[in-house]
């Protein structure tokens, strides 16, 4: 089953672009209430990397996420794949700032809502983050 969260923000695309790829940037948007992103490396290119520590804020307890990059298409498009799951992100540039919207391939467990108000917090999280660079 395929998940999509949303978020529309107010800024040029060139900078939602940097700030969802940019290792420094990601460190300060990728965050929840219970975990963090604590380290981050991005090889943004087809057959790249996408690499995270994600840390519990509670234990420090944590565990290394890889994905691979299996489509790109500069401000527009980011496809990567962490194992059997696919994760496609589009950025729509209009009058209103830039949509992005986020599909991915829903986990067995937790709930399907569970996961999409998970990924709906993160996806909204960095529209704060890169409001706060623009503002």
């Amino acid at each position: 089953m395929k998940i999509t969260t949303q978020a529309l923000i107010d800024a040029p695309i060139d900078i939602v672009w940097r700030a969802f790829n940019a290792p420094a940037d990601i460190l300060k948007w990728d965050i929840s209430e219970d975990w963090q992103t604590t380290w981050a490396s991005n090889d943004l290119r087809i057959g790249g990397l996408l690499k995270l520590r994600i840390a519990s804020k509670h234990n420090g307890s944590g565990f290394d996420f890889v994905a691979t990059y299996t489509a790109i298409e500069p401000m527009r498009v980011i496809e990567w794949r962490e194992g059997d799951r696919v994760v496609r992100v589009e950025f729509k540039e209009g009058d209103a700032g830039v949509v992005v919207n986020q599909t991915f391939d829903a986990d067995p467990t937790p709930s399907v809502n569970e996961q999409r108000r998970e990924w709906q917090r993160v996806l909204d999280s960095f529209a704060r983050h890169v409001t706060a660079i623009v503002f």
